[in-house]
């Protein structure tokens, strides 16, 4: 068997899960460690040609971080394409499953048995807090409706203010997200790499929670330590 995969939180999936079968990776995908595969370029323009070249049995996408056009050129070139959709943490585990059994995983992994244990034995969410949650800046964008982001932070008791958005990702004037007087503004460190430096001075006044992306919005392995690392950083600006 042999997989190239389109999108980070996949590509570790795979890698832990079925040793052996990944052929390629996006370069930006950063996890496990050390993954030695032919890096196919990014996750909006990778590079078909490499992709064919490889020959993989099967490519792993997800319908939201990779372009339909891309995608429809690898199947015109003769390649499998499992696309995945990913708008919530129940919904994430059902498609972890699928590709996983389409890589030819041999057992249910370890780290995802223990993924669902902790997602299952939070306690019914009941937002505590109100939040607004910037992905990127110059121009603002932040979490809007039907996001996987947003379902975790729900999980865990954070009601982002857009979550009733038009947009999946709308673009708000800081202005606008100053004046939602939120009781924390949540900062991931990717898409864009928020840091101390680089975010919370936009918020004065605002609790501020600098948390991994990796944690918030990567459906694989991370997802079994998220709640107790994602809970911790919440707390902690939320005091």
């Amino acid at each position: 068997m042999r997989v190239v995969s389109l999108v980070p939180s996949l590509t570790e999936a795979v890698a832990v899960s079925a040793p052996g079968v990944l052929v390629g990776a996006t370069d930006w995908c950063t996890h496990p460690a050390g993954l030695d595969v032919t890096r196919v370029g990014g996750t909006k323009n990778p590079r078909l040609d490499r992709i064919v070249d490889l020959a993989p049995d099967l490519v792993v996408a997800n319908e939201e971080e990779n372009r339909a056009p891309d995608l429809d050129a690898l199947r015109a070139a003769g390649l499998q394409v499992l696309v995945t959709e990913v708008r919530d943490v129940p919904q994430a585990f059902r498609e972890l499953t699928r590709v996983l059994a389409a890589c030819g995983a041999p057992q249910r992994p370890g780290w995802l048995v223990e993924a669902e244990r902790a997602w299952s034995s939070l306690p019914a969410p009941a937002p505590s807090a109100t939040a607004v949650v910037p992905i990127w800046r110059r121009p603002w964008m932040v979490l809007g409706r039907d996001t996987f982001a947003g379902d975790v932070l729900g999980r865990l008791g954070v009601d982002h203010l857009y979550a009733g958005h038009a947009d999946r990702y709308p673009r708000i004037p800081l202005d606008e997200l100053r004046a939602a007087a939120p009781d924390l503004v949540v900062l991931p460190d990717e898409p864009y790499r928020f840091t101390p430096e680089d975010g919370p001075e936009a918020f004065p006044g605002l609790p501020c929670a600098l948390v991994s992306g990796r944690h918030l919005t990567w459906y694989g392995p991370s997802l079994a330590e998220a709640p107790r690392v994602l809970a911790g950083a919440l707390r902690a600006a939320h005091r």
